[in-house]
Parts: structure tokens; sequence; C-alpha cells
């Protein structure tokens, strides 16, 4: 736009629209010549053609919209052309070009990455009502709603109503619009393009502020909607600018490789061709260079760069089917390297991507990878959401509803505009866009039902329950990965099972902790507006946090006692056993009789006794580690049995999630069911899990089964049982 349009070019030759910088040696088709601005400056200074025919000034961008599209309808071309050129009539580019000159470059850049006729019309018309005193009302009376719309979504806030938040409205505009209707993205990403192109002329403080934004914003954008040719350009503009040093190095690597005698890709592609000549594959094999910025990423990997790492063969098939034949065949008659094979085409990108890639290996060590797609595919791969057209023209069989759906919207945008929305600080919107969109890989989870959930790679069980619940997700205390119990902070790979636990308490609360494994803005928003409202609770839970932490540190100082200590001695930390002779007989009238504080036992557990020290009998579960020890060590034996008294002592291991206020509503729990804690340890959590073992006095032992139903039922609590005997050496 007319605030980043100047003319000379940035340090060194710069690559193409479409494709990088090549060699002389590599076979290409051959490219369109790029608009001629001087040409165009005249003939709009001569004003529009007679009605009857089309501008000269545009006959590049017809001859590119006709390559894509041979029956168009060029009127509205015509027409947006005579309002755009008339409207910006007198208004100069900073180069000294009429101002016309701009959106007939953006426009041939869109046309010729095959963008429909609506996309062209707006793209043409893009400035008007921004510079000049056309209106949208005008653009849409004469054009109509859609190429409104289009022109709406392009155009910039003014700084004299948002001052300083002019640039991060402006985007958040542009991105709601982009939600409705992705060809607004598209038209932004080239007109960005072209005033990268020209960025030269203005002072150098302007032209970095304006790369770095590129960088952070628009590349991303451009790789998540999948059109790489404009993306592979912005990168090496802004590589350019922000890194001109190392750009200059880049660019001297790849004159020196151009003036090769030899050529190993050009060798190889040769090779590959005889393959798939015999093999009967109709197929065409071109050599795609690698642009600046993935020459200076692969010099930076590998070191001293060889022949084969300045580009990559490409082989363009008809039919899907054909992909995996010419891999087949490259594989039997060449050396594959195994690691390097990746299949895109049964698993797509998410932005639209597919490709089968491979890599052959030479007799001198060169490593040349193959991309293999179909044509159709490699239209996607270069225009992306360009390439599809009209998204919203309705099928022949089904007409429109008046109910606008994109079939084409990525489910990162979906999520975006939905945090979008939660973020109405200009300022926290614009770091955090810029925070989400460096995140680069996107995964797929599925939920139990089959449906499936898109995050960015890094997310947490945090991120699914937000990104499924909304703030719903408040109440979820666990989750299980692939059928097995995880925590929340749990790390999620592609193609994982997750089910998500949520709690009945509709006045859940969310943990402060839960903000360390958001990865998403969506869930971090989420919790950090539930903290904000709620500045009673957030306070309650930092208390919580740091009792806990004393009772961790506690808990860590005990002496491991139950290790050392005698089997048939009391547990640690608990008071003596209480006589059980009128709930355990023995063989010996008189004996004091006690319960192991090993295992517990409770009625109806079988049972055996053995004569310790004082004369009394200590009675462990059957199944006790204990007992084999000391049969072994000489131990008497004592028959016992249970009694007639009900009343029992038991161990209970609860096993939970962190999260405020668990002990309190697990103790008050127990205490609802008539148990009498003994004793009680809880460890230290370790990956927001935490350990608790309750050694418990009730009534009747037939109490033990609602008993551990109820502490079950305690949020966060994911599962209780009997303490397990000790192993053997345990």
């Amino acid at each position: 736009m007319s605030a980043e349009a100047t003319n000379s070019v940035t340090p060194g030759p710069m690559p193409g629209a479409v494709s990088g910088p090549v060699t002389p040696t590599a076979p290409r088709r051959k490219a369109r010549p790029r608009i001629d601005l001087r040409r165009l400056g005249r003939a709009a200074l001569l004003g529009p053609a007679a009605r009857d025919r089309l501008p000269d000034a545009i006959s590049h961008v017809v001859d590119a919209h006709r390559a894509h599209h041979p029956d168009a309808d060029l009127d509205p071309l015509r027409r947006a052309y005579v309002l755009a050129e008339s409207s910006h009539r007198g208004q100069m580019r900073k180069s000294g070009e009429p101002y016309i000159t701009h959106p007939l470059a953006v426009t041939l850049i869109l046309a010729e990455l095959g963008a429909e006729t609506t996309t062209l019309t707006a793209s043409l018309l893009h400035d008007t009502v921004e510079d000049t005193d056309v209106t949208l009302d005008q653009v849409g009376e004469q054009f109509g709603e859609e190429v409104r719309y289009l022109v709406d979504g392009v155009t910039k806030l003014e700084k004299v109503d948002y001052g300083a938040a002019a640039e991060p409205e402006t985007f958040r505009k542009m991105l709601v619009a982009t939600g409705n209707d992705v060809r607004v993205m598209s038209i932004k990403l080239a007109d960005r393009l072209h005033n990268m192109r020209t960025l030269g002329v203005m002072r150098p403080e302007k032209q970095e502020r304006i790369a770095r934004v590129t960088r952070d914003v628009l590349i991303p954008l451009a790789e998540r909607l999948g059109v790489q040719a404009l993306k592979t350009e912005l990168e090496d503009l802004v590589f350019a600018i922000l890194r001109p040093e190392e750009y200059e190095h880049t660019r001297e690597l790849i004159v020196r490789n151009a003036a090769r005698a030899d050529d190993p890709l050009a060798e190889v592609a040769d090779e590959v061709r005889t393959v798939l000549r015999e093999a009967d594959i109709p197929a065409e094999v071109l050599i795609r260079p690698r642009h600046f910025v993935s020459v200076h990423r692969v010099s930076r990997k590998r070191g001293r760069l060889r022949g084969s790492d300045f580009g990559r063969l490409l082989v363009l098939v008809n039919e899907d089917a054909d992909c995996y034949g010419v891999l087949g065949e490259l594989h039997t008659c060449m050396t594959p390297v195994v690691s390097e094979f990746k299949d895109f085409i049964a698993v797509p990108k998410f932005n639209l991507y597919q490709s089968l890639h491979t890599a052959v290996a030479r007799e001198d060590g060169q490593v040349v990878e193959v991309l293999i797609r179909t044509h159709q595919m490699h239209k996607v791969a270069e225009a992306g959401v360009v390439a599809l057209g009209n998204p919203y023209a309705p099928a022949a069989d089904d007409p429109a509803d008046g109910e606008r759906v994109d079939p084409t919207r990525p489910g990162w945008l979906s999520r975006l505009l939905d945090w979008q929305e939660a973020a109405p600080d200009p300022d926290h919107f614009w770091s955090t866009l810029r925070e989400d969109l460096a995140q680069d890989r996107e995964i797929t989870v599925f939920r139990p039902d089959g449906g499936t959930i898109g995050l960015p790679e890094g997310a947490t069980c945090v991120d699914a329950a937000y990104a499924q619940y909304g703030e719903d997700a408040h109440a979820c205390i666990g989750a299980r990965v692939n059928g097995r119990l995880a925590t929340l902070s749990t790390v999620l790979k592609d193609g994982d099972t997750v089910q998500l636990l949520m709690g009945q308490d509709p006045a859940s609360e969310p943990s402060r902790e839960w903000l360390e494994h958001a990865h998403t803005p969506a869930a971090r928003i989420a919790i950090q507006r539930w903290l904000a409202a709620h500045p009673a609770q957030a306070e309650a839970q930092r208390t919580d946090v740091q009792e806990d932490r004393r009772t961790e540190d506690t808990a860590a100082r005990r002496p491991a006692a139950a290790e050392a200590a005698d089997p048939d001695g009391p547990a640690p930390e608990q008071a003596p056993a209480r006589p059980a002779d009128g709930n355990v007989l023995t063989d010996r009238p008189g004996a004091t009789v006690r319960l192991a504080g090993c295992c517990t036992p409770v009625r109806p557990d079988e049972i055996t006794g053995f004569a310790v020290r004082g004369g009394a009998v200590t009675v462990h579960r059957a199944e006790c580690a204990a007992v084999a020890r000391m049969k072994d060590g000489g131990r008497t034996e004592v028959g016992v049995r249970w009694g007639d008294a009900t009343e029992c002592r038991v161990t209970l291991v609860a096993e939970s999630f962190v999260r405020p206020h668990l002990l309190a509503d697990l103790t008050e729990a127990m205490a609802l069911e008539g148990a009498e804690i003994v004793s009680a340890t809880v460890e230290p959590p370790t990956q927001q899990q935490v350990r608790h073992t309750y050694t418990v006095q009730l009534p009747d032992a037939a109490h033990l089964p609602a008993l551990m139903r109820a502490m079950r039922n305690v949020a966060g609590v994911y599962d209780v049982t009997r303490a397990q005997p000790q192993t053997q050496g345990g």
C-alpha cells in the first residue's frame, strides 16, 4: 500500500516471484517477464482505453489470467482498472511511478498464481478506498458484495482514529475478514510482496520495521495458507534486509555453484528421466533450485555445500497412483536414502500441501532430494488457497442458502479467531499473534468419538481441553492418552487419542499451574481471564500451593522408616495398633494380637500370624511379602482367624492429579463415611500427580467398598486401592 511503496530493490539480485535463484545449467520452464513499471506508467498516464476493449496497461494481467481461466469474463477487470486508474490519477509512488502501477503489479502476482476474476478485481481496487475518494458503497454498487468485502478486508485502519494501535488492529480486522473469506489474505500477501520488492528507497529503520512484521506475521500466514511461491520470495527479501552480510555470502555461494562445469542435479535428472521412460510412466522431471534462505539453512546444517545441495528434483505426473509408481521405480533402480522418505499425499500437511519426498544417493556420496507430485498437487503447493479458485461458489446441485461456509478454513485459523476475541488489548493481541504464528507445525489428535482436534506442535492435554470445551475446560481433572491415564501437562504427539476427564462440579476452578503447561493462546487467555475475574480464589490457590510445597518438603525429609522397620511393628508415624483380640482369634489364648502395618489386613482377607518378641502375635495378609521372609527366618507361625467383631483398620492409597483444595475435599469425604484417619502421608508430586497413603479405622469392614467409592468420586482422584504388600527385598 502507499505507505510502503518505494522504488529500488534490496541488495543483490533477488529471486523471482515463483521460483528461487537458478543456476545457468539448471533447465527450467520459460518464466513470464516481470511487469515493466515504466511502460505501465506511461500507459496509465494516457488514461483508460475505449470502453469496448481492454486497456493495454493490464495486458500482462489478462494473459496470465487466461492461462489459468481461459473462459473468464474479463469485463469486471476492465471496469475495475478504469475506476482504479481514474481514482489514483495524479498520485505517485515514492519511486516516481504513477501509483496505478502498484495495484497492477499486485494483481499480476495473483493472476500468475491462478486467482479467479473476483480476487483480481478486488486486487485492482484494493487501495482505492484507503487512498482515494472512492467509498466501499460505490465499490459494492459497481462490483458486488464479494468485491466490496475483499476490498474492505485489506483496507487499513486510520492512525488518526487508532494511534499506535492502528497496525495491530488492522491485522486483527484483516484476520477476522480472512476467517470469512481466505481471499482477503491472498490479496494482502501479494500486496506485501510487491511493496517488499520496492522497499529500498525507504529509510533503513523503516525497511527493518516492515521486514520484521513481514517475518513475524505475514510469512507464517503465507506458510499456513500454503502459498509457497509468495512465502519463499518474502523470506528472501526479508533475509536481504535484516541479515545483509549473510545474504551476500549466500548469493556468492549460489554464483560460484552456477559457474561449475558439472551439475550433479542435471546428471541425476537425466538418470531419473531414463528410468521413468523405460518404466513407461509419463512424467516431467525438473530441477528446482533452492531459494536463498533455503541454501543458507542447508549451509548452516551441513557446512560445506556440494552441488546437489543447491536444489532438488521435482517429478510431475498425471495421477496420484503414478506418484507411488515413480517412487517404486526410483527406489528399485537407484540407491534410496530411506530416512528421507515422507508421504504427504496420504497424510497432507495442514496447509493443503501434498507430495512424496525421498532422496537418492550418488556414487560420490552426494544425496539428491526428490519431490514427487501430480500437476494439480504442484499447483496447490505453489499457490495454496489461491489455487482453489472461489471456495464459496455453490455446486450446481447445491445452491447457496445464504449462509457462507468456508470449506478451506483450516483449524489454526479457527483457533486464532477464537482467542483474538478474548484479547481486547491491542498490545496483548499483537504479541500473542506473533507467538502463535511462530508455532509452525500442527498436529492432529483424535477424540474417543472419532473426531479430531488440531493443535500446534508441543501442545498439552490442557490445550486439548480448551480446544474442545472452551471455558468449560475449567472443570477438566485429567486425561487418558492412548488409553492410559495422563496428567494435563502431558505433551501430545501427532495421532494420539485423547479422552478428557471432566469433573461434575460446575464451579470448578482452573489451576494457576496450568499456565505453565498451556501452549496455545486460547488456553492461556481463558485461564488468565478466570484468574483475573476471581482474585480471591486465585489468592487462595497461591496459599494452597505454598502449603502443599511445605507439606512436600516435610514428607521429603521424613526418613524411609517403613523400609527399615520391623514388618511386625506399627507403620511409621502412626499410633501403636489397638489390641484386636476381639476381632482376630489366635491359637494362643491371652496373647496380644496386632495387625501388621505393612499390609493392614481386613475381613475377609486370608490371614496368618507369627509369634514376635514379647509373646505378641502379628497378623498379616497371606500374600504379604513379609510372610515369606519370616518363614525363611524361622519365625513360628500361629493359627489366626477372624472373630465376631467388625471394626477394622486398613491402609488405602489414593492417586490423584494436583489441584487446589484436594486434601480438604478428600479427608472430608473420608470423614463422611465414618473413617477415622490414623495416619496419612502425602508424597511430593511428580508430573502433576500425587500419591496419598492413609491408614484408617472403620467401625465395620463392610464399609470399606463405600469408603473407596467416596474417595474415587472426589474431583481429581483417579484411583484408590488397598496398600499392596511390599515386594520381596523392597
